[in-house]
């Protein structure tokens, strides 16, 4: 079956393409830079020149294909230009979606997030729930609006179902979605060492290769215009770091960092942007977010999907291990030569585009 993923070189999309293309499928993956770092190489995987913001290339890549997977969307902390959420993540998932209609394939699943409901009072979140808060975060904002084009759509007969992941980690690069990645390959670097608050803040963690296993189990089994929680283990700063140090031998004293700090820092950074135009390196709202929990149920996929969780500990081993196996120059490539699958691309191309953008 010939598939086409956007987001190819994202944290999801490229494991995606890999067992897409391990199963036997034929996988177009669409992508900015057919050279990206990222991009992994697979006979049964085709890198495709595009870009979502850019309708003619999408139907290009679209061509021939039966099935539509849409990982692609910024998933920065900050951008420069603020309206660059809404272009990728709600005109660049229309786009995706007027094509995929256009190009009669038979179904699609779109990649969204648990940040759509955002933080939780006292039980984890399922699909039903109502957002309790506003939508302080540009990300969690247009993504929910994304998911409500994927409803009009879906009223017009198009097979979209939508997954939310929760926070995920695993095997894999540090892009900017990969926060903890960041945290545990900075832990066995010993530059992280502090914990926000009292470290009982809970938040839910899934392991990738969960989250890819249960994008193809929607696609199979997903009800069109149904929501599926992809997620894993509530886990609180204080058991994951306990966690870590157990599984990787590595002992380090943390300091706890008092919330009103943090969120007084935050204000610091948001200022110094304001003044300077340099990238922050937290924002207030972020700060905000650490007073609350983000813990949410994942029984929905488990029933209907046969989605399956990973253990903690186990998952963590394998990033762990994962990540201890990487020379220092291979975690991440550096801000200021940070590519993706939909960011600008060589220069004289014909789809490059001003704006910075990344994938989930």
């Amino acid at each position: 079956m010939k598939v086409l993923v956007t987001g190819a070189t994202g944290f999801i999309g490229r494991q995606l393409c890999l067992a897409l293309a391990t199963a036997g499928h034929e996988v177009k993956a669409l992508c900015r830079d057919t050279d990206h770092p990222y991009l992994i190489t697979h006979p049964n995987i085709e890198p495709v020149l595009g870009n979502i913001l850019y309708k003619q290339t999408l139907a290009r890549a679209m061509d021939g294909c039966e099935q539509v997977y849409h990982t692609a969307a910024m998933a920065k902390m900050w951008c420069r230009n603020p309206d660059d959420y809404h272009e990728t993540n709600v005109t660049g998932t229309r786009n995706v979606l007027e094509t995929a209609k256009s190009c009669d394939v038979e179904k699609m699943v779109y990649t969204s997030t648990c940040g759509v409901w955002g933080p939780t009072i006292k039980h984890p979140m399922t699909e039903t729930d109502p957002r309790i808060t506003g939508f302080p975060i540009a990300y969690e904002r247009t993504k929910y609006l994304a998911e409500l084009e994927v409803l009009q759509f879906v009223k017009q007969g198009l097979p979209v179902v939508i997954v939310n992941p929760s926070r995920v980690y695993g095997e894999g690069p540090m892009t900017d979605s990969n926060t903890v990645g960041k945290m545990v390959s900075g832990y066995l670097k010993g530059t992280w060492r502090f914990i926000p608050g009292n470290g009982e803040q809970v938040a839910n963690y899934a392991f990738l290769d969960d989250v890819v296993a249960g994008h193809i189990a929607a696609m199979s089994k997903g009800v069109m215009g149904e929501r599926y929680i992809l997620g894993g283990h509530d886990i609180s700063f204080n058991t994951f770091f306990e966690t870590l140090q157990l599984l990787s031998g590595k002992k380090l004293d943390m300091v706890r960092i008092p919330l009103k700090l943090i969120q007084f820092y935050s204000q610091l950074e948001w200022l110094k942007t304001r003044l300077t135009g340099i990238a922050p390196v937290f924002l207030p709202e972020f700060a905000d977010r650490l007073k609350y929990d983000q813990k949410y149920s994942s029984n929905k996929a488990i029933t209907q999907l046969d989605y399956r969780i990973t253990p903690f500990a186990e998952g963590l081993s394998k990033t762990a291990n994962y990540l201890r196996g990487l020379k220092n120059n291979d975690l991440g490539i550096k801000d200021n030569e940070s590519r993706d699958s939909i960011n600008p691309i060589h220069q004289g191309s014909e789809l490059n585009q001003p704006a910075q953008l990344c994938n989930n």
